[in-house]
């Protein structure tokens, strides 16, 4: 009975540790989005300026459905502070996972944590400032010339979150790749030699995320590929140390 208490309690140990620190990571969320909420119409505006210099003089955004123009910005200004706080998120995480992990793991978590934060915020500075312009410039000049644009904020917030996530996911391309590598999945050779696979799929992504046209799927394309090779330089880096730490050890060993 007392070994089945035993066994027992550290597993509740972690789960209201875990529970613990889902609850503060909420919390700081909801922090920061009240801080937040003050401004919510102008980070809504910001937020649709790639659009609005494309509008037609005296055209303006309009709103189908009548508790739009609060929760709109809202669901935006959550948003942010989501992604504000995904550091701290992630350091959650980190807190909790750290101390199963080994000494040499701790020592590359980290970097590839803070890595992932950093290559995540460059995707969305992509898209707002590279994507959403060419976006929305090839949408609003395709339109018929007796057609009004006046598009639906709640209708935009979902595209260019849509957007904001798919970018930002795809710049983890090199966390994904070094991942790959460090865990016996794919060596870096063989990474490479999928490179034409790869490549083909940058401009596949590239095609659906972007307008029909060669600039603007190349833009996207481009940065996905130099970012799959980045992936598999530094990958090589680390296998080789990798590599060279556990020949060491066993030498000592020996």
């Amino acid at each position: 009975m007392s070994d089945s208490n035993d066994q027992e309690l550290p597993l509740v140990q972690h789960l209201i540790e875990l529970r613990n620190r889902l609850l503060r990571a909420i919390l700081v969320t909801g922090i920061v989005c009240a801080c937040l909420l003050p401004f919510s119409a102008e980070i809504y505006d910001f937020a649709s300026k790639p659009l609005q210099v494309y509008l037609p003089e005296n055209s303006q955004m309009i709103a189908t459905e009548v508790a739009s123009p609060f929760l709109t910005p809202f669901k935006l200004t959550l948003f942010l502070a989501f992604v504000i706080s995904i550091p701290f998120i992630l350091y959650q995480a980190w807190a909790f996972i750290a101390p199963g992990l080994y000494k040499h793991e701790k020592q590359l978590a980290l970097p590839i944590l803070a890595s992932s934060v950093l290559l995540f915020y460059a995707g969305m500075a992509f898209a707002y400032f590279v994507v959403f312009p060419l976006v929305f410039g090839f949408f609003t000049s395709v339109g018929p010339a007796n057609v009004a644009i006046m598009t639906d904020i709640s209708r935009y917030l979902d595209f260019v979150l849509k957007l904001f996530f798919a970018f930002g996911v795809a710049f983890e391309i090199p966390i994904a790749a070094v991942l790959l590598i460090l865990a016996g999945v794919v060596t870096p050779d063989g990474l490479a030699k999928k490179r034409p696979y790869i490549i083909v799929g940058c401009f596949i992504i590239g095609m659906l995320l972007t307008p029909p046209d060669v600039v603007s799927q190349t833009l996207l394309a481009l940065p996905m590929w130099l970012l799959f090779e980045a992936g598999v330089f530094f990958g090589r880096l680390l296998y080789r140390k990798h590599g060279t730490t556990e020949t060491n050890h066993e030498s000592s060993g020996e």
